[in-house]
């Protein structure tokens, strides 16, 4: 006997978590509490209340079946106009946020699956949506007509995938007219939301050059466009640190820009070749994968800093984002004018990104280079400081804090306005003891810049050694999200997480920091930070073999460096070689008491069981604070 379908028609709506993948990278455990949140206090209750069904959840999305297209259209009209006050306060890289698209079509129900025409249609319009948005296919604007009060924006024919013909796409544009359809009993209308700013990242430029070891440059360009870009108040730019994780791979431009996001991407090149540079742009509808536009710049290596404003602005006329006056003159402002200046600070910064002990010693002098050629160089002062502050926290005393503190300071006098300047000053301050000082500077950073690695990740070390530890973890947590493949920040909170009484979470940072790790050691094998950390977190864990090969990397890599001995003690401590523990730890002496300072020492849960041990009393008797 055949045996019957069971095919319906109705309403459908697909909705999926803007950015979804991002948001689990950064933090998995707050993301999916979050969005357990507002589907238990809004998104569900508001579908129930339209008489919708939601038929299939799939981790960032929802298929769901209603009876009436106005029931669809007004739930969904709900939603959206009601997610801007839930994630009210909330950072915009953290916020929940739904595309929306919704479809009159039939649909087979397969077990608890749906399929058909109708379904794929309404996913497909979901992926046309914007952040906020909500889009409909041509029958659902017309079953809608005038009943409800909405406007719809015609974005014209659109081919999608397994769609035959092509679709016409229909957004309702939430901002025109307040919502009049007549709402449920016991349900008040949401107060109307305001578009979204326009939402943009810049991919990594690729180094086009013959020489490959011009790529600093490339990255520096993407670096400083990003700079330019986020001076402007009515744009909502993802940092470097984000877009940067997708540098050297080759990439979907939709599927990226679902996945961070944001409505636009700029991408481009650079090729540079003795005083002459060519730099090739293009802005990306991210709904399409479409150019907006394309340029090809072409100057000598002098022309720079205009080559990046002439981008900008075109950026900016695209979206036609309106320039307030103070970025107007923000965005013409440079940061030097002395092109050698500018090469020699991005060598600089490149350098010091690595985080290693040599790395900051070239950083130094390329930063030093810089101000050589351009005293006026606020941004090479701030690094000349930041290389300085690190050096003796990892156990270069003779390095001067005076020092220290005139090169932050003189940054901050060139430009009060440059969060990295305020963040320098305050490890300075930190270091000198005067903490009530460092913790002003290091907020004024934030205040400046919320999104600045350096200032959450050394005020949540500074609060770490102050015994803040709850501040600690949340300053490391945001340093976390901000550079999505830093992993130094996790293993610190994996530790404050043990000191805080919350072993689960404690090993799912654990993991994620491990994770971090290995993916940086497969791309520089010989960072002896990374394997040292993650050596400690495997033999917690119990997993021996893989810490103990990671450990002969750190000490062939770099058997002197006083942090990374550090580390290594902790990884011995845990496998239960005490010695060679305690033979790490009094070789990493003159760091102790400084980045590693002596309550860390007294409290770190990797060294509890050298505590009893008179050799390890003898050790913490010998040491004195900065």
């Amino acid at each position: 006997m055949e045996q019957t379908v069971d095919r319906r028609l109705a309403a459908i709506m697909a909705a999926d978590v803007v950015g979804y993948s991002r948001l689990i990278e950064s933090n998995e455990e707050r993301t999916l509490d979050a969005l357990k949140q507002h589907r238990q206090d809004f998104f569900d209750p508001t579908i129930a209340r339209f008489h919708g069904r939601i038929f299939k959840v799939m981790g960032d999305g929802f298929l769901v079946v209603f009876n009436s297209v106005l029931h669809a259209a007004r739930c969904a009209v709900e939603i959206q106009r009601g997610m801007p006050a839930r994630n009210a306060g909330i950072p915009e890289d953290r916020q929940i946020k739904f595309r929306i698209g919704i479809n009159l079509g039939d649909f087979v129900v397969d077990g608890d699956d749906l399929n058909g025409e109708g379904v794929n249609l309404a996913s497909r319009l979901e992926g046309l949506a914007r952040p906020g948005e909500i889009a409909c296919s041509a029958i659902v604007r017309e079953q809608i007509g005038n009943k409800l009060g909405l406007d719809f924006r015609d974005k014209g024919e659109h081919r999608v995938k397994n769609i035959e013909r092509p679709v016409r796409v229909y957004v309702v544009d939430l901002a025109q007219v307040p919502f009049s359809g007549e709402a449920p009993a016991a349900t008040a209308a949401a107060p109307p939301s305001h578009p979204d700013k326009p939402s943009i990242a810049v991919l990594p430029f690729t180094n086009m050059s013959s020489d490959p070891d011009q790529e600093f440059f490339a990255d520096g360009i993407t670096e400083d466009i990003i700079t330019d870009l986020s001076k402007v108040s009515r744009l909502f730019v993802l940092g470097r640190n984000t877009v940067f994780t997708y540098k050297g791979k080759a990439v979907v431009l939709r599927q990226v820009a679902k996945e961070l996001g944001v409505a636009y991407l700029l991408e481009g090149s650079v090729r540079k070749a003795q005083q002459r540079v060519r730099i090739n742009a293009q802005l990306i509808d991210g709904s399409t994968g479409g150019h907006l536009w394309a340029e090809r710049y072409d100057g000598d290596l002098q022309d720079i800093f205009a080559l990046q404003d002439e981008i900008t602005h075109k950026i900016v006329e695209a979206l036609k984002v309106e320039l307030l006056p103070a970025e107007s003159r923000a965005l013409k402002a440079t940061p030097t004018r002395n092109v050698e200046a500018y090469t020699a600070y991005l060598r600089g910064r490149e350098c010091f990104n690595r985080h290693l002990m040599r790395h900051y010693r070239l950083a130094r002098a390329m930063f030093a280079k810089a101000v050589e050629l351009d005293p006026d160089y606020a941004d090479a002062y701030a690094g000349i400081a930041d290389c300085d502050s690190l050096s003796r926290l990892l156990g270069q005393r003779h390095v001067s804090i005076d020092s220290i503190l005139a090169n932050s300071a003189k940054a901050i006098e060139l430009d009060a306005n440059l969060a990295q300047a305020h963040a320098s000053h305050g490890l300075g301050l930190w270091l000198s003891g005067e903490n009530a000082k460092a913790e002003t500077q290091f907020r004024q950073a934030l205040a400046l810049d919320p999104n600045l690695y350096e200032a959450n990740y050394f005020f949540g070390r500074y609060c770490r050694a102050r015994g803040h530890h709850q501040q600690a973890a949340d300053l490391l947590e945001r340093a976390s999200e901000v550079k999505p493949d830093d992993f130094n920040s996790l293993f610190s909170l994996a530790g404050i997480c043990q000191l805080l009484a919350d072993p689960d979470k404690a090993a799912g940072v654990m993991r994620r920091a491990i994770d971090r790790a290995e993916q940086e050691l497969r791309l520089h094998p010989e960072n002896a930070r990374a394997a040292a950390l993650a050596a400690g977190k495997y033999a917690g864990m119990g997993e021996t073999g893989r810490a103990r090969e990671l450990l002969d990397m750190a000490l062939t890599a770099e058997p002197d460096d006083l942090y990374n001995l550090y580390n290594v003690g902790c990884a011995f401590a845990l496998l239960g070689e005490t010695d060679r523990a305690l033979d790490a730890l009094e070789r990493a002496r003159p760091m102790i008491g400084s980045y590693i300072t002596l309550d860390w020492v007294r409290t770190d849960p990797d060294l509890v069981a050298l505590r009893p041990l008179a050799r390890f009393q003898a050790l913490l008797m010998s040491l004195e604070p900065v």
